[in-house]
């Protein structure tokens, strides 16, 4: 085999690839001589973090993936999960962190884009968006930037493709201010039995290049995302994608028409290293090889060369191989639609993956070895160092209530996110049935007279660096409790783990603490992870970002007329809490914002007390008990009664004279697994009773009236009063 090399491969050229001495070695041992330059750049492509997980493999391995309701788990474009009826949901989550803080607007509207094509390609319809947005403090000097540029790329991809963006997460805090975190979900739904799949069968068929050209954008990202940033941060600008939603919303409406003509035998997206990743993994996992011709690849620039061919990350493109019969058909359908249709290549029997160039072959590499014989890690790792107990008398009381609950309510963390939702389109499609804002974003499913489908994300980092395992586990347990106070049943979760560098053992111990935490919980709950991305090398100059692996959960309604809301409590309904009383205040929203300080372990997560406390609240929604329903969460009880009574536009008189602990912890305590309820006063024995009964700790703690929130002598605040301090800060801060 001759593979003309034109470019000499020095030490710089493999290192500036992203790959190890050892690795290169190791590629040289695999294919018995020296690559060319073009399978140097398919290598790097193939083996770096973003596409191998060669760091994450050994760990991920240990989540549970499986369930009676999970149709498909982690290895494909996305999850999939009986919802009934015929139907299913198709979802997943992925970051585009590196992209988005080079080139905010465009990384973020990539990653939608993505994200997007990743449930498409399932062959899902698209009907709910997320995202969970991370920034540096706000007063550092490119974090208003960022935040302008991602907002806008995101509303301006997702709202011009026309799907709602339903819920996720903004937060700020000083560890991302060298690098942020963007992490785009999408759920779609299809039949369970027209469900689409990367594997290709069948040798000698054609191999299908569809949507649009192939550019220079791109090339090497996901390289770039395998790396850590330093000062030459802006020569990787020209790695950032560019999107088009106009092109994309062609593309899933031609790709749907296809799918449905039976022409489709495998279709795979062209994310992460493009058409290299495409194509090797639609071969390998039919233990089949691919053969290309570049000089069919549809192009939007001259003398563009195979490396630049292989490796561009350009947007709205999809690789299938078809059925020979069907492909007039085929072409027509996407020709109507306005995108390219070109046959690149075709399926072969002999695990080859053969690229040509100007009739020279570029690359001659064994298919399977590209992508199984990824190396792969176990890194060390060691436990990071825990916080002693730290009671909650030996935390500062605040002077006035009033004050530390509007400090709180108030903060950059904890105040509303509508600036950021109301840039998107929260009500396209038209089957919203709650926007963001409460507890999960909720879509009725189309065509279904009752159903509806509950999506939530969650994380608290500052917990997940103050105890990995406790943290992990908090991450899934509160996406499940957010879906749960809603009525939905948790069906499945997506994640996206974002770290530091991986190579630091202190970093790997975060990384293998969290994810045991998070499949404890998973297990516990009945609640299995089926898709999910993993982030690594998320820092600058060696200062990483908080441990920060989000959690994007889905859950079904059987019946949403009886779904609860944050709003809807009415004068002279009981407030009810359920779960136990608030005592932690280590890691605190209150310790954070009101004395600046950062202490203690997290709140400890009882997986069998969550589970009992939540079945119990999903079952009294589900019987149309509540008029109202929140978890505790940032912030403890008093910023749920606070949120609850803004959504709801009543006061609260709140009695918590007969609780034994220190006040401050009672309302600002983060203790886990519990709610507050508004229950009409005729029902609220009845339920307390059934509490009792089902051995639910429950406090009634008030009543709702007047228009103003008052915990006994503690503190009075009018609603607009909170209102307004809760509304106020993101719109300011942005003008600022």
């Amino acid at each position: 085999m001759n593979i003309p090399n034109d470019i000499a491969i020095t030490p710089e050229m493999v290192e500036a690839h992203g790959l190890k001495e050892d690795e290169y070695q190791r590629i040289i041992d695999l294919i018995g001589r020296e690559p060319s330059f073009t399978e140097l750049g398919i290598f790097s492509a193939m083996w770096n973090e973003h596409c191998s997980y060669k760091s994450s493999k050994k760990w991920l391995r240990t989540l549970p993936t499986a369930g009676p309701q999970v149709i498909q788990g982690p290895g494909e474009n996305a999850g999939v999960v009986d919802i009934g009826d015929g139907d299913c949901v198709v979802f997943k989550m992925e970051s585009h962190n590196h992209p988005s803080y080079i080139e905010p607007y465009q990384g973020a509207a990539t990653g939608v884009g993505g994200i997007l094509r990743d449930v498409f390609t399932m062959g899902a319809r698209p009907i709910a968006a997320m995202n969970a947005l991370r920034f540096g403090e706000p007063d550092h000097p490119k974090t208003r930037h960022l935040v302008s540029g991602v907002v806008a790329g995101v509303g301006g991809y997702g709202n011009a493709f026309g799907v709602p963006t339903v819920g996720g997460e903004v937060q700020f805090d000083a560890r991302y201010n060298g690098n942020c975190l963007v992490n785009a979900f999408a759920a779609g739904l299809a039949k369970s039995d027209a469900i689409f799949y990367s594997k290709a069968e069948g040798v000698g068929l054609p191999v299908v290049y569809l949507g649009a050209k192939t550019g220079r954008d791109g090339v090497g990202g996901a390289t770039m995302a395998s790396a850590e940033f330093d000062e030459t941060i802006e020569e990787k600008r020209p790695t950032v994608q560019v999107g088009d939603p106009f092109t994309e919303k062609c593309l899933l409406e031609a790709c749907l028409e296809l799918m449905a003509s039976g022409a489709v035998i495998a279709i795979q997206d062209m994310g992460a290293a493009g058409l290299t990743c495409s194509a090797v993994e639609m071969g390998a996992k039919g233990g089949l090889g691919i053969e290309l011709d570049l000089d069919k690849v549809p192009v939007r620039e001259d003398r563009m060369s195979a490396y630049e061919m292989m490796l561009s990350e350009s947007q709205e493109r999809m690789l299938m191989v078809l059925r020979p019969e069907l492909e007039a058909d085929a072409e027509a359908i996407f020709r109507k639609w306005g995108l390219d249709f070109a046959i690149v290549g075709k399926t072969t029997d002999d695990l080859r993956f053969r690229v040509f160039h100007q009739k020279d072959e570029v690359a001659n590499l064994p298919i399977r070895e590209l992508g199984d014989e990824a190396p792969e890690y176990d890194r060390p790792w060691r436990e990071t160092g825990l916080y002693s107990p730290l009671p909650a008398d030996q935390i500062a009381e605040p002077e006035d209530y009033g004050e530390a609950l509007l400090t709180v309510l108030g903060s950059s963390n904890n105040a509303s996110k509508r600036w950021v939702y109301e840039q998107y389109d929260t009500l396209i499609q038209a089957n919203t049935l709650q926007i963001p804002g409460g507890d999960a974003g909720i879509v009725r499913v189309d065509g279904h007279p009752t159903k509806a489908l509950a999506f939530s994300s969650d994380v608290t980092p500052r917990y997940c660096e103050a105890d990995p395992f406790e943290g992990g586990k908090q991450a899934v347990a509160e996406c499940w409790r957010n879906l749960t106070a809603t009525g939905a049943l948790p069906l499945a979760a997506t994640d996206n783990l974002n770290f530091g560098n991986p190579e630091r053992p202190e970093i790997m111990g975060q990384f293998v603490k969290a994810i045991e935490g998070i499949g404890e919980a998973c297990s516990a709950l009945g609640f299995p992870i089926v898709s999910g991305n993993v982030s690594l090398y998320n820092e600058t100059n060696g200062e990483a970002i908080l441990p920060t692996p989000t959690i994007a959960g889905v859950g079904l309604i059987a019946d949403w007329a009886n779904m609860a809301r944050v709003g809807g409590a009415k004068n002279g309904d009981v407030v009810v809490m359920f779960g136990g009383d608030g005592a932690h205040l280590g890691q605190s929203a209150y310790m954070r914002d009101c004395l600046d300080q950062t202490d203690g372990p997290p709140p400890s997560v009882d997986l069998a007390i969550e589970r009992r406390n939540g079945d119990f609240i999903r079952s009294a929604i589900g019987n149309g008990q509540f008029s109202s329903c929140h978890d505790i969460s940032d912030g403890g009880l008093a910023i749920c009664l606070a949120e609850m009574a803004i959504a709801s536009d009543q006061g609260m008189e709140i009695d918590i004279s007969e609780y034994n602990g220190p006040l401050h912890a009672q309302l600002f305590g983060e203790d886990q697994a519990r709610y507050v309820a508004t229950i009409p006063r005729d029902l609220a024995n009845f339920v307390c009773l059934n509490a009792e009964g089902a051995g639910i700790p429950f406090r009634r703690i008030g009543t709702v009236t007047g228009q103003r929130l008052k915990v006994g002598d503690l503190l009075s605040i009018p609603v607009s009063q909170l209102r307004t301090v809760h509304e106020s800060w993101f719109p300011s801060y942005m003008e600022g």
